[in-house]
């Protein structure tokens, strides 16, 4: 009988184990032990399936995302980010393709095992095609606050995207009592109360006075989720409200889980922006081509600030809800916060030094729906689930630098 160098037998070992190092049996128990941790969990979810049809929820490793829009740059980005935290996830993304550029992310996301399909959220027969998931991120949505009243975008093509997608993927949650992940925006919030601040300019940007009353759910740490969501927030707004009533409504009358996080501007490399959706990028990579930009609003002078947030960093957060039990609390903010914060004018600053001094025109005169001034409080995230933003906007701003100038054609790319 051959033993061990420690005197211990290994005849029970296979030859494949006996013959790996001298400690063979050390790693043989290792493996016996890794074996009967994951029979564990495997039985225990069996038990909780016999008592709950949602409990593979319990089980990250043994789940089955859907993501929508994931072809898009935040569908992608959580679709990336997500397989790297849990590689034995499965993963599936539906996206419709109407954003140009989206297409170019269909052979990344499928080189990492995700599995992408072609299917519309606005088409019910679309959704009944798909296997059932176990969670649902929502990342489809048309997002400019200009939709729908621009005269160049159809309101009812708005409606039916960014209100009739979720109601057809709340059906879904509803047949396979799937959780949902709803991500909203900071556009939720009204415009009237947010051009009704009192603010002044320091360093090319606008900061809140602090001698004023402010209104509820307001500080110097920016807006939570309590601030006023009166109309007018746009139609993009109201669609994206009235999907977070709807969503909260069947997750209570359903009973299935529904975790809603209105995010603040979303930006990276990769993403593709237009002058009204995906401003940074878009601003970015207009400078480095020598091309036309344009301050609007505000006596021109690009002071309005607006805070940034990467979206790999929302995937930290989605974990912990979808892990999470029950709670009153379902709406969060999830935002850049004051401390990643920025003004055009400190943006173009940005691009100057980086590229290279350049001109910027100004019009006076607004765009519907602008304000001043919007930085999220994310306060509720970070207090329930210890969540902050971890990407810092001079990182983002980087990124999206180095892939402008890998991609030259990026902005005709983006083109609609």
């Amino acid at each position: 009988m051959q033993t061990d160098r420690d005197g211990t037998s290994n005849r029970s070992a296979p030859s494949f184990l006996r013959d790996r190092r001298p400690g063979s049996s050390e790693l043989w128990n290792w493996m016996l032990k890794s074996i009967c941790n994951y029979l564990m969990r495997f039985i225990v979810a069996g038990a909780l399936v016999f008592y709950d049809d949602r409990a593979p929820q319990c089980l990250e490793f043994a789940m089955r995302f859907l993501i929508t829009g994931v072809c898009g740059f935040v569908g992608s980005s959580l679709a990336t980010s997500l397989r790297e935290h849990l590689e034995e996830a499965e993963i599936v993304g539906i996206d419709n393709f109407a954003r140009p550029g989206s297409e170019s992310n269909r052979l990344t996301l499928r080189a990492i095992g995700v599995e992408v399909r072609h299917a519309d959220i606005r088409c019910p027969s679309d959704i009944d095609a798909l296997p059932r998931a176990d969670w649902v991120i929502d990342a489809a949505a048309n997002p400019s606050v200009l939709a729908g009243v621009d005269g160049q975008s159809s309101s009812r093509q708005l409606v039916e995207h960014n209100l009739g997608g979720t109601i057809n993927l709340l059906e879904f949650c509803k047949r396979h009592r799937a959780g949902l992940v709803l991500l909203s925006t900071s556009r939720v919030y009204s415009v009237d109360s947010l051009n009704r601040l009192k603010v002044f300019e320091k360093e090319k940007a606008f900061h809140l006075v602090a001698d004023q009353e402010f209104p509820v759910g307001l500080s110097l740490n920016g807006i939570s989720e309590e601030f006023s969501t009166a109309p007018p927030v746009s139609l993009y707004g109201s669609t994206k409200l009235t999907s977070e009533h709807l969503a909260l409504e069947y997750g209570s009358d359903f009973d299935f889980p529904v975790w809603i996080n209105r995010c603040g501007v979303l930006a990276g490399a990769g993403q593709f922006g237009r002058a009204d959706q995906g401003i940074f990028t878009y601003w970015i990579n207009t400078w480095l081509r020598q091309r036309a930009l344009q301050y609007m609003g505000f006596n021109g002078c690009g002071c309005q600030v607006r805070d940034v947030l990467h979206p790999r960093d929302l995937i930290p957060l989605i974990r912990k809800q979808i892990n999470a039990s029950a709670t009153d609390e379902r709406i969060f903010n999830a935002g850049g916060g004051v401390r990643n914060s920025i003004s055009l004018a400190q943006l173009s600053d940005w691009c100057s030094g980086r590229f290279g001094n350049r001109s910027v025109k100004s019009a006076a005169d607004p765009r519907p729906f602008d304000i001043p001034w919007m930085v999220l409080d994310s306060a509720r995230a970070r207090q329930r689930w210890g969540w902050e933003a971890e990407t810092a906007w001079p990182t983002i701003l980087e990124g999206i630098a180095r892939h402008a100038e890998e991609h030259p054609t990026w902005l005709e790319i983006s083109l609609p």
